[in-house]
């Protein structure tokens, strides 16, 4: 009958987010409709609902997990290192590049960048339902959503320094430094990325502390791209004052800034 089923009581754009998000998640309907509601029909929110919850975990099947772990770990080490990732990303059609491989690195709490141990790769997918190649697909919408969910991109900007840095170093090299910014502001529209990562192969050609790597965040979130708000004297890294003053004395800043940079 009908009437059974909740989804006929909405309208036609809630039904269609119910069957999008069924079709993401696996979720049955009853789960999709109460993660919406609850969510206030927003999809992104919808899902942190869904996966949030303790029986969205319990749908993999380890065994499978099992199988996809041995199918790209190395051959000599239990573990999945570069040629292992590469191979998945090929079969999940995603560039080994794709700032979603950073989010799934997340996940799974990867303490160093190519490289999976088991219980990284097979706890990460576990605990946002992934068990084969076809959910791990399904799961990349939703993982590209958490990019542009404020308290994630900061979990996962503060997550990719550790994950980027060489292991051993304290600090993190500035050729890869600039890589992971200009990937990470690439998502937050940074008008500044550019500038910034000039500045540093320019003047200063150093390895970045994560003092500095944090605190770029924070200036990104809380000055604006004109500069009319930096306080000169705020606690900020010496480097990022001398990129003010870079700034400056390059026409970008409060006066130049739409000339240079585009309004």
């Amino acid at each position: 009958m009908e009437g059974k089923s909740p989804i006929n009581k909405f309208g036609r754009g809630h039904r269609d987010k119910v069957q999008q998000f069924m079709a993401i998640t696996g979720a049955s309907e009853k789960a999709a409709v109460q993660a919406l509601k609850a969510s206030d029909w927003h999809l992104e929110g919808a899902f942190d609902v869904f996966y949030s919850q303790p029986q969205s975990k319990i749908h993999t099947d380890s065994r499978q997990l099992e199988e996809l772990y041995n199918k790209y770990k190395d051959p000599y080490l239990d573990m999945i290192m570069a040629d292992g990732i590469a191979r998945l990303c090929n079969d999940l059609q995603v560039d080994p590049q794709d700032i979603v491989m950073l989010v799934a690195s997340w996940h799974m709490k990867a303490a160093t960048m190519c490289e999976f141990s088991k219980q990284e790769f097979v706890g990460g997918l576990q605990s946002i339902g992934i068990d084969s190649l076809d959910k791990f697909q399904e799961r990349i919408p939703f993982m590209r959503s958490e990019l542009k969910d404020e308290q994630k991109f900061r979990e996962i900007y503060t997550f990719s320094f550790g994950w980027a840095k060489e292991k051993g170093q304290k600090s993190l090299a500035l050729d890869t430094a600039i890589g992971m910014w200009q990937l990470l502001f690439a998502e937050k529209h940074w008008p500044l990325v550019d500038h910034w990562c000039q500045f540093l192969q320019a003047q200063h050609n150093k390895a970045i502390s994560r003092d500095t790597w944090s605190q770029l965040l924070e200036f990104t979130r809380t000055v604006d791209f004109g500069l009319a708000n930096y306080d000169a004297e705020g606690a900020w890294p010496y480097l990022i004052d001398e990129f003010v003053d870079y700034l400056n004395e390059n026409g970008v800043g409060a006066d130049g800034f739409s000339r240079t940079i585009g309004a």
